[in-house]
């Protein structure tokens, strides 16, 4: 399994980076464009075991699966959402979020991967794996955060 950790400061107010990631499919997508549909498949009150159905683009080729909410937290200054998936039947992944409120207009976002491989012979494509797609997450989600606020 390989798990990737990364921290930014973004310039915005804590509820405007936690719109991209727990809002509306719109919002979403201006940090995911690759995504190009989520449906409730079923909703929890407590939020974590949501499940929900997302069509995901990746060239010419779209993906379907199911991303389960593992973890769930939404309190004033600390937010956290925690997903799961399984990707093309090869990779197990998880995605957690966490958000910390640092002053009114700044916001620390830390951002947590693990990906772990299903078949034995997609172990290899790992081992060749950067942090690069976390890294370029992580400044997609600074970018439209602090573009929206300026």
């Amino acid at each position: 399994m390989k798990k990737w950790t990364k921290e930014i400061e973004i310039n915005a107010p804590i509820e405007q980076v936690w719109k991209f990631l727990d809002g509306s499919v719109e919002n979403m997508q201006q940090i995911m464009p690759q995504v190009v549909e989520q449906k409730p498949i079923k909703i929890t009150e407590e939020v974590v075991g949501s499940v929900y159905r997302q069509k995901y683009r990746e060239g010419k080729r779209t993906e379907e699966y199911d991303i389960e909410t593992l973890e769930y937290s939404n309190a004033t200054n600390e937010k956290k959402l925690k997903v799961g998936f399984t990707l093309a039947k090869m990779f197990e992944i998880t995605a957690f979020y966490e958000l910390n409120k640092i002053n009114d207009n700044k916001t620390s976002f830390t951002y947590t991967v693990t990906n772990r491989p299903l078949k034995w012979f997609v172990k290899l494509f790992l081992l060749f794996a950067t942090d690069k797609v976390v890294v370029g997450f992580l400044e997609r989600v600074k970018n439209v955060a602090e573009a929206e606020t300026s």
